[in-house]
């Protein structure tokens, strides 16, 4: 055993990269909090949507048979207008030969403009109750129908029976839909029409309070005569008959020009409006009705007033009149309107594009595991038949490099690990600067060992790829293994990694990592991260040759492969990666050797766990971003540029960043659209990955029992890795350097008992 040491450690100052690194730490709460206000946003932006189509806090309860003992006779027996004026409920019918023409739960961009133009062409005003929630989606439409003469009034904001609900979502109900007619018309209303009302003789115990209540407020509650019930689809003679009034009597009609398919509807009323003006009808609002009948009756407007603007043709009063339920709003009623209209187009833009972009990633997801499980299983089926061969047995020896930082608790296990080696082997572990005393736990543990092939490199802290390139410039070998200082080899690790070199197109190999430390539950969650995300993913890429990454557990170089690509790099958090796409791009092969293992310490606490995958990430961005230029190239670099490439972008970096969103789009479907379906949908992807997941334990010969450990896995580490992915993300999109990181080990990983 030989020993390397400086002369003298001096102290240095911190280089440039050193400083920027210390900036980045400084900023990296910030991004964190950013990317959960990311996914908060796209959640909340997915909820108004949901909200919108009433999927969130809709309620389907209509109630029907209960008892109208405490509704006064005189409000049950009365005309379809409903007021309080002073306290006092009143009613007021339509004038005789009137037709106050009032649609429900619009607008609709189909059918609403096409009853707009209608009402145009006959030029009669009309009165529509309209969907808050509705408006706010719709609102040029709504600002169309003020325009035109028509009056708007209140029909919830989602269409619920408010006789169940309480008064904060009553009144929820109704602001909300005033400040979508604000931000869409510039107007607020005083006109109400509950959903699932008829006559006023269905006022039962349970929604009087509701309209006594809005009265108080200011509302006038408006109910109908003649009821068309256009939304059963009768056909149009029907639709007419049913919405003629009996007698020449006024009467407050309804229709419909939403909440369904209104073709007959559409159809009907030209034929109704010719039919009725033949008879001597006239048609009017619901505040027009108010004057002509307080008018007749010598009274004054209250309620809808009347306002000004005089007598229209015919006698019909004017504009100002037809429209006095209206209010034009003003101030912070009007911004926020302004405000809701604009989330709303947000959320109206967002969600369908979310939602084709959520298909396509399914998709491309699917397809992936498809492939992935084709190409594993000819990756086996070739690797391991009798007759395959590398090449001639290499029997010659390799250096075996350990870059070591702080691992006392794990040194001595490594070159224990590495005692035991079937294949004749050198190990130079170079201690990068550590303060616990790594070099000299090395020294005695190659000592007891008896290991005379060691030699202990000490130099100033200056980083893992330093410190590989360190040991590869010392390396007496043609061949070298870099494996890390918390890693232990099988006995036979080293002459199954060395193999594939028989080729000499192949420049470097990768390994079977295994986490050693699995009996835990992020330990377990590891486990079948490696198994199948992993080594399952290298098959693949093997047989494609765009090997992205050679892990820094297991790895072997032809050492002139590394001298040519220059070592390995400093540039980027990733030198594996890095150095394995410059591997391509210099026309070497790199292979996966799955019967090569190592047992590696993975990191034992959710906050380690986060800084390795961040480091991880970000490194890989930024390797994927040196070696850019390699979509361009010709030969093995266009190769790896042109498939290996987009592989790695899609898979594993596009496709992770949108994945949290399916997982938002099924628990919003589980509570407010279809839980069963959802829940199924969720299980048919939990069983691909599940099978995927088996297949790849089935191939690694492991034990199927961490795989009970996947539904949770699912639920609560997966969503943890998109958070390091978009922090990742973020922190690639605004810059940033880390150094190194030093990773907490306990050393309880060894060799697997049952291997010699």
């Amino acid at each position: 055993m030989t020993t390397t040491t400086p002369s003298r450690r001096r102290r240095r100052a911190p280089t440039r990269i050193e400083r920027v690194a210390g900036k980045a730490a400084a900023l990296q709460k910030p991004r964190v909090i950013l990317a959960g206000l990311l996914l908060l946003a796209l959640t909340s932006v997915m909820l108004l949507d949901g909200y919108l189509r009433a999927e969130v806090g809709g309620d389907q309860r209509v109630r029907t048979g209960a008892s109208a003992g405490n509704v006064p006779d005189k409000v049950l027996d009365g005309g379809p207008i409903l007021t309080f004026r002073g306290g006092q409920a009143t009613t007021v019918s339509v004038p005789e030969k009137t037709i106050a023409l009032t649609f429900d739960d619009g607008p609709n961009p189909t059918w609403t403009p096409q009853v707009l133009a209608i009402l145009k062409k006959y030029d009669i005003p009309a009165t529509f109750f309209v969907v808050g929630s509705m408006v706010s989606r719709y609102p040029s439409i709504v600002g169309d129908m003020v325009e035109q003469g028509n009056e708007v009034g209140i029909h919830t904001f989602t269409h619920v029976d408010l006789s169940y609900q309480s008064d904060a979502r009553i009144r929820r109900e109704m602001t909300q839909t005033q400040l979508a007619l604000a931000g869409a018309a510039g107007i607020t209303t005083t006109l109400f029409r509950a959903p699932y009302s008829s006559e006023t003789d269905a006022i039962d115990n349970y929604s009087w309070p509701v309209y006594k209540k809005l009265g108080e407020d200011g509302y006038t509650s408006v109910f109908v005569d003649t009821d068309s019930d256009d939304w059963k689809r009768p056909g149009v003679s029907k639709i007419i008959k049913w919405a003629t009034p009996e007698d020449g009597e006024g009467a407050s009609v309804l229709f419909h020009d939403a909440g369904g398919e209104r073709s007959q509807t559409i159809k009907a009323l030209p034929t109704y409006i010719e039919k009725m003006k033949a008879k001597g009808y006239t048609f009017t609002t619901i505040s027009g009705a108010i004057q002509e009948e307080e008018s007749a009756g010598g009274g004054q407007a209250g309620g809808a007033q009347a306002g000004a603007g005089g007598m229209g043709p015919s006698g019909m009063p004017g504009t100002a009149n037809l429209q006095a339920a209206h209010r034009e709003a003003t101030g912070a009623t009007l911004y926020e309107g302004k405000a809701l209209i604009g989330a709303v187009a947000v959320a109206e833009w967002t969600v369908p594009v979310l939602s084709v972009g959520l298909l396509v990633v399914g998709v491309a997801v699917m397809g992936r595991f498809g492939m992935m499980l084709l190409l594993a299983r000819r990756h086996y089926r070739q690797r391991n038949k009798r007759r395959f061969s590398w090449g001639p047995t290499v029997h010659q020896p390799v250096s075996v490099i350990v870059p070591a930082y702080n691992e006392k608790e794990c040194i001595a296990n490594t070159l224990e690990s590495l005692s035991r080696s079937t294949h004749p082997i050198e190990v130079i572990v170079v201690d990068d600067g550590s303060t616990d005393g790594t070099s000299e736990i090395a020294r005695n543990a190659a000592h007891e060992l008896g290991m005379t092939n060691v030699r202990v490199i000490r130099q100033e802290n200056a980083g893992k790829p330093a410190a590989l390139n360190n040991g590869v410039r010392s390396a007496s070998y043609d061949i070298v293994v870099m494996m890390d200082g918390d890693t232990v080899f099988e006995p036979d690790t080293v002459r199954q990694l060395v193999q594939p070199f028989a080729d000499p197109e192949v420049g470097a190999v990768a390994g079977n990592a295994k986490v050693g430390n699995r009996n835990t539950i992020i330990g377990a969650w590891q486990h079948i991260e490696y198994v199948m995300g992993f080594n399952l993913d290298r098959r693949m890429y093997d047989l494609l040759r765009c090997m992205p990454t050679i892990p820094g557990a297991i790895g072997a170089f032809r050492r002139e492969a590394v001298l040519e690509v220059g070592g390995m790099s400093e540039d980027t958090l990733a030198e594996d990666t890095d150095i394995t796409i410059a591997m391509h791009r210099a026309g070497w092969r790199v292979v996966y050797q799955e019967h090569a293992r190592a047992w590696t310490e993975a990191p034992g606490s959710l906050k380690q766990l986060w800084s390795q995958r961040y480091r991880w990430s970000y490194g890989t961005m930024q390797a994927l971003w040196k070696h850019r230029r390699s979509l361009t190239d010709k030969g093995p670099s266009g190769r790896f540029g042109r498939v290996g490439m987009p592989l790695v972008v899609i898979f594993q970096i596009v496709t992770p960043v949108f994945a949290p969103l399916i997982d938002v789009f099924t628990v919003y479907s589980m509570i407010f659209v279809d839980f069963k379906a959802a829940l199924f949908a969720w299980l048919a992807v939990l069983a691909v990955q599940l099978f995927c997941a088996a297949y790849a334990f089935r191939l690694d010969r492991e034990k199927y029992r961490y795989l009970l450990m996947m539904p949770l896995q699912q639920l609560a580490y997966r969503q943890m890795m998109y958070l390091v992915l978009i922090h990742s993300c973020i922190t690639a999109m605004t810059g940033g350097r880390l150094r190194w990181q030093k990773l907490k080990r306990t050393g309880e990983v060894g060799t697997p008992a049952g291997v010699s």
